[in-house]
This record gives structure tokens, sequence and C-alpha cells, in this order.
């Protein structure tokens, strides 16, 4: 990480912006989730500056210069390794939105897992931010952006390949963190 800049969120903001603004719509994806990671952590009860960090850069993996296998939460999480990123946060980009489903079956499930996050609310949260928050980073509701992300991907897709068993999860996910939403009194 870069010195000079005060929080963990303006860094990983930085580095987002170097990565992904060429990317036109993946950067305004980012932008949206990174707000909604904002929104989300204090009802949550989560810190802030980690959750909103690991939402700037969830999707850095897509950027060309870290390009390695394809699977951009993978290539996502090797490059903020290699650039020294707290753990917690590098597992988080590895596995968020049910990412372990589809490096099963794209046989680098145990290259992902060299990458581990907390599995409980950090996770539940950037997952939500990130399947509430469209390509052109406006809210969406999590059917939409279901909807959304198979007719990008196409039916053949890695995504549409292992829906059956990734879409139940990312609706446990939702499920759960607009529980814990509406115990603190804000919609989901």
């Amino acid at each position: 990480m870069r010195a000079g800049l005060s929080t963990l969120p303006d860094t990983a903001e930085e580095l987002a912006y170097e990565l992904l603004a060429p990317l036109g719509n993946r950067w305004r994806h980012t932008a949206g989730v990174a707000a909604r990671a904002a929104q989300l952590a204090e009802p949550l009860e989560i810190d802030r500056d980690v959750l909103v960090a690991a939402a700037w850069l969830h999707d850095i993996g897509y950027a060309e210069r870290t390009v390695a296998t394809g699977f951009h939460p993978l290539d996502g999480a090797r490059h903020l390794e290699r650039l020294a990123w707290p753990s917690a946060i590098v597992g988080l980009v590895a596995q968020h939105s049910g990412a372990r489903f589809v490096a099963a079956a794209r046989g680098l499930a145990e290259e992902l897992a060299a990458y581990p996050d907390d599995g409980g609310l950090f996770s539940d949260a950037l997952t939500y931010a990130d399947q509430t928050v469209g390509p052109d980073g406006r809210r969406v509701t999590t059917g939409r952006r279901h909807e959304e992300m198979l007719r990008r991907h196409g039916p053949a897709s890695w995504n549409a390949l292992v829906d059956h068993v990734r879409l139940p999860h990312l609706r446990a996910v939702a499920d759960r963190v607009e529980q814990r939403l509406a115990l603190a009194g804000v919609r989901g």
C-alpha cells in the first residue's frame, strides 16, 4: 500500500481507481459497491474501514495487469497479496459472492482456498453489497442482479454452470444480512 493516505479505504479506492477506471462500468459498479458497503457497516456493527476497503478492491482481478487465471476473485487476491494488503481483505476479495462455487467448477478450488475469509458477517456484507449494485453502480434487488449477471455472462458460462448451488448461497446471504438490518431498524 502507498503511504500518505489517511485511511485503508482511501488507499483501496486509489488502487481500485488506478486499475478499474479505464473499465467504465466495472469502475461504476465498484464505486457503487463501496458506497453500499459504507451504508451497511454501521447497522451491521462491523469495521467500516475493512468492509469498505474490501468493497473497493473486490473486482480488481478484472484489470488487465492483474489477470493470471482469468478468475477475477483469485487474480485480485493474488495481486493484493503481492502488494502486502491485510490477509482479512485479501480473503474477502478472494471469496466474495460465492467465488468458491465457480472456483470448484474451474478446477481452482485449492488455489482459492489459500485465501480464506471469516465466512461470517464481513463476508456476507461484502457479498450483499456486491449483489445489490448493478453494473452501472446503481442499487438493484438481488433478483435483478442475478438475472443481469446470468445474461451478461451467458448460459454457457461458469456462473451459469454453478448457478444451482451458488444461487441458494447468495439468497441465504441476502436473508441473513436483511434480517440483521431489520433488527437494526434499517431496510435492506
